[in-house]
């Protein structure tokens, strides 16, 4: 799961400070969660998965699927 958000941020070239910027936290804290070293929060993966347009299964490395979920909202 990790490396997904590193390499998707990469993929943006977006540094570790512009990423955090964007979650309204420190580059520290988000480093810690590339790392592994804090596990990352439910409102966290919201918004990375958002951002990346992905789905958070893809970001805990569940599907290989990039591309997110159709939402089905006539339920």
């Amino acid at each position: 799961m990790y490396s997904r958000i590193r390499d998707l941020r990469e993929d943006k070239d977006l540094t570790q400070k512009q990423i955090a910027s964007i979650l309204k936290m420190s580059q520290t804290g988000y480093s810690k969660y590339e790392t592994g070293e804090n596990d990352i929060p439910t409102a966290v993966l919201i918004r990375l998965s958002r951002y990346y347009d992905t789905s958070i299964d893809y970001l805990l490395g569940e599907t290989d699927e990039i591309k997110p979920y159709l939402k089905n909202y006539n339920k």
